[in-house]
């Protein structure tokens, strides 16, 4: 097994993970999921692709399409006393297909994913966590940080 960055022609498969990430996710919490969503992704990830704030990893499937998937992005805030370059990582979309679980491709893409962010000079990653995943964050030293993690979700 190999992880590889991704390329234009994963986007429809990156697309799928996503969908099954949000199938997962749907069974821990209740965030709203909203119809419209596949298109404005895909076109996403066609923009992000390959830009230096933003690392997309890709495991092949054996026969065709991708095992599994994980994006790292980079954001910039104003510097802080904990953050004092103002730049924080954060994972997004970690998914393997249900046929393709419990075989080392999770745990290979979070590493690229820090290995990325440590070459980039990033201190701090965030992620949301499914109860699935979570040991094996908490294995590369993700922490509860202290703080509550509060989300505002516009009515309209």
């Amino acid at each position: 097994m190999s992880v590889r960055d991704a390329t234009l022609e994963d986007i429809p498969e990156l697309v799928r993970l996503r969908e099954v990430l949000a199938d997962r996710m749907a069974q821990d919490g209740s965030y709203p999921l909203e119809e419209e969503w596949r298109e404005a992704y895909a076109a996403s990830l066609g923009e992000r692709l390959g830009s230096p704030d933003t690392a997309v990893y890709v495991v092949d499937a054996p026969t065709k399409g991708l095992a599994a998937c994980g994006i790292g992005l980079i954001f910039e805030r104003f510097p802080g006393p904990s953050l004092p370059d103002g730049r924080y990582g954060y994972v997004q979309g970690m998914t393997t297909d249900p046929g393709h679980r419990r075989r080392g491709h999770g745990r290979a893409i979070i590493g690229a994913l820090l290995e990325w962010y440590r070459d980039s000079g990033v201190r701090r990653v965030d992620l949301h966590a499914t109860s699935d995943a979570e040991p094996l964050y908490r294995q590369f030293g993700f922490v509860d940080d202290g703080y509550p993690s509060l989300t505002w979700r516009s009515r309209s």
